[in-house]
């Protein structure tokens, strides 16, 4: 299985926004979408850090 779960960093702490994330896409308004493997769907307006897959994490920060 290859999804992550998505964090927001906000004052150096982390905050689960989405589990099972299975596809991430940037917007026009810089936002970011996420869909988890559920078909759930997430709007985040945040930077995105980091995306490590080998750990099966995507952090974003605020």
């Amino acid at each position: 299985m290859c999804e992550a779960n998505a964090f927001l960093l906000d004052q150096g702490k982390e905050e689960l926004i989405m589990e099972s994330v299975d596809l991430l896409e940037p917007e026009e308004d810089g936002q970011y979408r996420l869909v988890n493997i559920f078909g759930e769907q997430k709007m985040i307006k945040a930077r995105l850090k980091v995306m490590n897959l080998v750990d099966h994490r995507i952090i974003f920060e605020a």
